[in-house]
């Protein structure tokens, strides 16, 4: 029994880290100029060092409330999305 309450317990932390997750923010608003390829956590470590402009310029979205919390989910869900995002943006860069 308390083997299960702590599997719900770590699926609710997980969920609510999901929630404000820089990859899940960055890839809905995809767009041609934008990047995929590991882009949640490079707007995480954008946030960290405080380069608001390369935020505004190149992903045009809110960066996360908590990004050295958020980096380490970010850089799982991108490694676990590179086969989707990696052939995505190798075709705009060969064709537009």
């Amino acid at each position: 029994m308390n083997n299960i309450i702590a599997r719900v317990m770590i699926a609710g932390g997980m969920l609510i880290c999901l929630s404000g997750c820089g990859t899940l923010r960055t890839v809905s608003v995809a767009s041609l100029e934008r990047p995929r390829v590991y882009s949640g956590t490079r707007l995480d470590y954008y946030a960290i060092v405080g380069n608001v402009e390369q935020i505004e310029t190149e992903f045009k979205v809110k960066p996360t409330e908590h990004p050295f919390l958020d980096i380490p989910f970010s850089f799982v869900l991108d490694t676990v999305a590179l086969p989707l995002t990696y052939p995505v943006s190798l075709y705009e860069a060969l064709f537009y």
